[in-house]
């Protein structure tokens, strides 16, 4: 069985197409409006911390995405939680794409970034 991701755009373009409105039900039912969004950062979490948005494994880099706790800070991170891995994953997100805009790439996460192909 093939399963198919709707996005935002596929239903657009449905609607449109029909000029009606349109219930889609999709594959995936917990899935969100920022689910492109959140798939780069999901696939960084997987090679940085096997995917956990809870790592805390004592080698001073915290939560999903391996934040250091002074980055986090910088970052915005403290108005969630004074700890990364105590924040959400949109918590954690969101303070990513902080940091992301202000480096203008993902470089915060080399290894991962180059093993990705993300700009850096």
């Amino acid at each position: 069985m093939t399963l198919h991701r709707f996005t935002k755009w596929t239903v657009a373009a449905a609607v449109a197409i029909s000029g009606s409105a349109l219930v889609a039900v999709t594959p995936n039912a917990a899935a969100t409006p920022n689910d492109d969004r959140a798939a780069v950062w999901d696939s960084l979490a997987r090679c940085e911390s096997g995917g956990n948005w809870s790592a805390n494994t004592g080698n001073g880099y915290y939560g999903g995405l391996q934040f250091s706790r002074s980055t986090w800070a910088a970052n915005g991170g403290e108005q969630f939680n004074r700890y990364p891995h105590r924040a959400s994953r949109d918590q954690q997100i969101a303070v990513a794409e902080n940091l992301r805009d202000a480096r203008g790439g993902y470089g915060a996460w080399p290894a991962c970034s180059r093993k990705l192909g993300l700009p850096r």
